[in-house]
């Protein structure tokens, strides 16, 4: 039995692989740019729902799927979006080296909010939610630390320009919450949900 990633982010991947959660990846294709939302909590959910669901109709026009029951050979289909709140601003990836060079000199020694939408369509049917938030406080980098970062490449590819995961856990003070959210997705939220899943 597999779980059905809707995502291309190597972080989640590793994550599952971590875990030992059997999957794969289908690639939902969605246009992020073409959802909005002011409220970055509200943004991040509909934007996994938006992937879950594309995977799902993926699956119905390749006959994947049972249009009437929706059952196919998984546990169903699991989607995520994350993005980075900093004083009342919301990050996505950064643009370029020097947008990321820009947020790290404010995000230096402050704290932020790591908010990850969750979206699992379990196989038989039904839809799930969840919003998992993370503080993370960054350390008083210096200049030289940030531009050296930067210049990895690393926090062009992350939402919040930082990946705790890499380099990035130097410059990391304090995390209050769930690590693997920061990641990329919340594995004790999975395994609920994959509890639950047991039961039915």
């Amino acid at each position: 039995m597999e779980l059905l990633l809707a995502s291309a982010s190597p972080s989640r991947r590793r994550l599952l692989e971590q875990a030992a959660i059997p999957h794969r990846v289908q690639v939902s294709g969605v246009d992020e740019d073409a959802i909005q939302n002011p409220n970055p909590l509200q943004l991040v959910q509909e934007l996994a729902a938006a992937k879950a669901k594309a995977v799902q109709q993926i699956l119905l026009n390749e006959k994947l799927l049972n249009e009437k029951s929706l059952n196919h050979p998984g546990l169903g289909i699991l989607a995520c979006d994350s993005m980075f709140e900093f004083e009342g601003e919301i990050f996505g990836k950064p643009k370029d080296a020097a947008d990321a060079i820009q947020r790290w000199r404010c995000m230096a020694g402050g704290w932020g909010v790591l908010h990850t939408g969750h979206c699992w369509l379990p196989n038989g049917g039904g839809e799930h939610r969840a919003i998992v938030s993370t503080k993370v406080q960054f350390s008083a980098v210096t200049e030289t630390e940030i531009i050296a970062y930067v210049a990895t490449g690393e926090p062009l590819q992350c939402a919040g320009c930082f990946a705790v995961e890499g380099r990035g856990g130097l410059m990391i003070e304090r995390i209050e919450g769930c690590i693997s959210n920061v990641i990329g997705l919340s594995l004790p939220l999975l395994r609920s949900w994959l509890n639950l899943a047991s039961f039915n």
